[in-house]
């Protein structure tokens, strides 16, 4: 179970509340890409990161979409959006502070999807030539 603060005092979540925070989870970090943004990001702390590098690494997102989600992480805080002082301008993203506290998350599906992945593979004969979608 979850634990809950309420004026200074922890006691455990109860399911509906547990349900409501996964869902306020999902409603910020859900859909196709935006886990798959911070993780990039994240895992590129030491570089500046441009839309069309972003677009380019992020296989399958158009502009449009990576638009979209860009401006949706940095209206929740995950990631900074900074107008470089170049000419012609330029613009980069990093992953927050705050948005770091994502990266669990990121691991834990990172390591389930690599197991699944490999269970599919065992149960579909194990073949080196299976191809799953990527």
């Amino acid at each position: 179970m979850a634990k809950i603060i309420e004026n200074g005092i922890e006691r455990e979540a109860s399911c509906t509340e547990e349900l409501y925070a996964m869902r306020d989870s999902l409603d910020v970090l859900g859909g196709k890409w935006k886990l798959m943004i911070l993780r990039y990001l994240t895992n590129r702390t030491d570089q500046q990161i441009h839309f069309k590098k972003l677009q380019r690494g992020i296989t399958g997102i158009s502009a449009k979409m990576l638009s979209k989600e860009l401006k949706e992480l940095e209206i929740n805080l995950l990631i900074t959006r900074t107008i470089q002082d170049t000419k012609p301008i330029t613009v980069t993203y990093a992953v927050t502070e705050y948005g770091k506290s994502v990266l669990p998350v990121t691991e834990t599906l990172v390591n389930w999807g690599i197991i699944h992945r490999e269970k599919i593979k065992e149960s579909m004969g194990g073949g080196e030539d299976l191809k799953l979608k990527d």
